[in-house]
């Protein structure tokens, strides 16, 4: 089975920075992805950033392209999310989840899911 823990969110104002980890174990695939998503309460969760196994495929959100670089380190079996210049509307619980290499966007792509790391942005 495969695990997945985020870690490192807390709170931050706006403008500052945040680098969120998730770090997984278990049983894992060679053409898995990486995939970061967030739900602020009350609304729906959406798709953050996403990365291959490799490194060599990133995708963004729009919201968040320019601000966030996701990233990871084989070795350590962990994949980071750098988040700068934190808006209010950043505040939220983000999840990191595992896929295979298609519909990395979606959560019905995903198939391995963290509990959540929650972020909030104060003014």
């Amino acid at each position: 089975q495969v695990q997945l823990v985020e870690s490192g969110g807390g709170l931050v104002q706006a403008g500052g920075s945040l680098r969120l980890s998730c770090a997984a174990s278990g049983r894992t695939f060679s053409n898995f992805v990486i995939s970061w998503f967030r739900q602020a309460p009350g609304k729906e969760r959406e798709f953050v950033a996403a990365i291959s196994r490799s490194g060599g495929i990133t995708d963004y959100a729009d919201s968040v392209k320019g601000r966030f670089t996701i990233s990871r380190d084989n070795a350590k079996n962990t994949v980071y999310l750098q988040m700068n210049s934190l808006k209010l509307e950043d505040t939220a619980v983000y999840y990191c989840a595992q896929g295979a290499l298609v519909r990395w966007r979606y959560e019905a792509g995903m198939d391995y899911w963290g509990k959540g790391t929650l972020v909030t942005v104060s003014s």
